[in-house]
């Protein structure tokens, strides 16, 4: 119950946030679109919702995680355009294994979310028993999966842990 308390109240300041002026009706439809929310994916969301009172994780995210994301993105779209524009179009795609210590499932979607947000990369499988991802790489630069979780999960992975683990 307390997970779905949590979620509808999280989906209802997202939703107020969204609509910015919440007259009645938009309210109401906030509301029930919450309540709809947090019945169908309560189970998902949170699964120690204890955590979600820490201040410092929210912190972590904000001031950490996003500009890592955003500069991540940043560099990662003028890399692939930079290929899609040349004309000889040096890419050399593959699929590479990356390891993570992340065991939330949480932190565990945030993780391959990011990688797939990145231009360049796309995860395509993860075993979570074993902390492994199935990474597409529009340039694989290395084979060797130890290089290869440096280059694509270390950025993320470090900030991740403190929020979600």
């Amino acid at each position: 119950m307390k997970r779905r308390i949590i979620l509808f109240l999280v989906s209802l300041l997202i939703w107020c946030l969204l609509v910015w002026v919440p007259d009645v009706p938009r309210l109401l439809l906030g509301i029930l679109i919450s309540v709809f929310v947090a019945v169908l994916t309560a189970d998902l969301f949170v699964i120690r919702p204890q955590r979600i009172k820490h201040p410092l994780r929210y912190w972590y995210f904000v001031f950490y995680y996003l500009p890592v994301f955003i500069w991540e993105c940043i560099k990662a779209n003028i890399d692939v355009a930079y290929r899609v524009l040349h004309p000889r179009l040096p890419i050399k795609p593959g699929i590479v294994k990356v390891k993570t210590s992340l065991k939330s499932d949480t932190g565990l979607t945030f993780l391959a979310n990011s990688i797939t947000l990145t231009p360049g990369t796309l995860t395509v499988d993860i075993d979570a028993e074993r902390g492994i991802l199935y990474v597409h790489w529009i340039n694989v630069k290395e084979k060797d999966t130890d290089r290869a979780t440096e280059l694509i999960v270390k950025r993320f992975e470090n900030i991740l842990k403190k929020i979600f683990d």
